[in-house]
């Protein structure tokens, strides 16, 4: 079975990221990629996002995130920035949901939250869709925010801590850095 990899092409990366906004239009679907993109969260806990967790009673946004993660029941704290007010906001003002309501509803079954499996299958067809021939998965959102994060210069010692993760092996194997990656360190230095 193939590793689940990061969108590392950043045109492919805009195209996947706007399918469902552009190309087959679905609000909920294309919050649910610009979230995991741009929260680092795992699916399980994307999924079990509410609106109260991210919406004050008078209808602003919180600054931050809490959540205490599914599979390492660590708390976490995750900055909601621009770019996730900007979706949920224009989500939250075309949708009739009450604050305590999943963001991710179900539609089949309401008033529960998506299912790893629809979640996925969201997923796999904005990859299919724009020709991302890599091993894309739920869980490639969550390595597409460290792989980019890692390329801006985030010190890898701070995504493990973002990740929560208890070792920096972990972390490694999440950026999957590749040959490509190390060429450019080789091209661009100049001693």
């Amino acid at each position: 079975m193939s590793t689940t990899q990061p969108i590392r092409d950043r045109a492919l990366l805009q195209d996947f990221k706007n399918y469902y906004l552009l190309h087959a239009p679905n609000p909920r679907n294309y919050t649910l990629i610009v979230i995991g993109l741009n929260t680092a969260l795992r699916i399980s806990d994307i999924l079990h996002l509410t609106w109260n967790m991210v919406l004050k009673e008078n209808g602003s946004f919180r600054t931050h995130i809490l959540i205490k993660e599914q599979k390492t029941g660590k708390e976490n704290r995750i900055l909601i920035n621009q770019e996730v007010k900007r979706v949920l906001g224009n989500y939250w003002n075309n949708t009739e949901r009450e604050l305590n309501d999943y963001i991710f509803q179900s539609s089949k079954s309401s008033p529960n939250p998506l299912s790893r499996c629809q979640a996925y299958r969201i997923i796999r067809k904005a990859a299919e869709e724009v020709g991302l021939e890599d091993v894309i998965r739920c869980h490639s959102l969550r390595k597409t925010f460290g792989y980019h994060a890692w390329k801006q210069g985030t010190p890898p010692a701070l995504l493990m801590n973002i990740y929560n993760h208890s070792s920096y092996q972990i972390t490694k194997h999440y950026l999957c850095i590749e040959q490509d990656d190390r060429d450019e360190v080789f091209g661009n230095i100049q001693l």
